[in-house]
């Protein structure tokens, strides 16, 4: 299916989140996922993520925040970061993001086996990564047929209607 952007989402709607969102919304980095994740706060459409999904906005976040404050620097972030467990400790900012996910009326659903399992079709199928197959694979056990996301390798997936930020530098 083509692609349209976050604000036509429309009301009522169920929509799988993807990492991106989150990220660009905690960076500030995008209006429009700010406001995607706020009408999910209100109520206007239900939003549903994985537990995968948060780990990953955790991993990205923690690496984001480490290079805000200046901690590290260049190519090689996590390199640098998992040589330097006393830095790790000190980064805390990007779990109070995480941890507000499902206050802002996000569903987390955990990830079984079977979704496992057929995220390797996924993969086989449309040649996505695979995180990026894992969310196809959530969204689809989950009955989802919408996805936010800013990541273009979605647009493969033909039974997902993605819905990406417009407002990214």
């Amino acid at each position: 299916m083509a692609s349209s952007t976050l604000d036509r989402v429309p009301r009522g709607a169920r929509i799988f989140l993807d990492a991106t969102i989150f990220v660009y919304h905690a960076t500030a980095a995008s209006g429009q996922c700010r406001s995607l994740l706020e009408r999910c706060e209100t109520g206007d459409i239900q939003g549903v993520t994985s537990v995968v999904v948060v780990a990953e906005v955790a991993h990205r976040l923690m690496a984001i925040g480490a290079v805000a404050k200046g901690l590290v620097a260049g190519k090689g972030i996590v390199k640098k970061l998992r040589a330097k467990p006393a830095l790790v400790r000190s980064l805390h900012v990007y779990q109070e993001q995480v941890e507000r996910i499902p206050l802002m009326g996000i569903d987390v659903l955990g990830i079984d086996m079977g979704v496992l399992l057929r995220s390797a079709a996924v993969r086989r199928e449309h040649g996505l990564l695979v995180n990026d197959s894992l969310v196809v694979a959530a969204a689809h056990a989950a009955g989802v047929s919408m996805l936010a996301s800013a990541d273009g390798d979605f647009e493969r997936i033909r039974d997902l209607q993605l819905y990406a930020p417009s407002d990214l530098a």
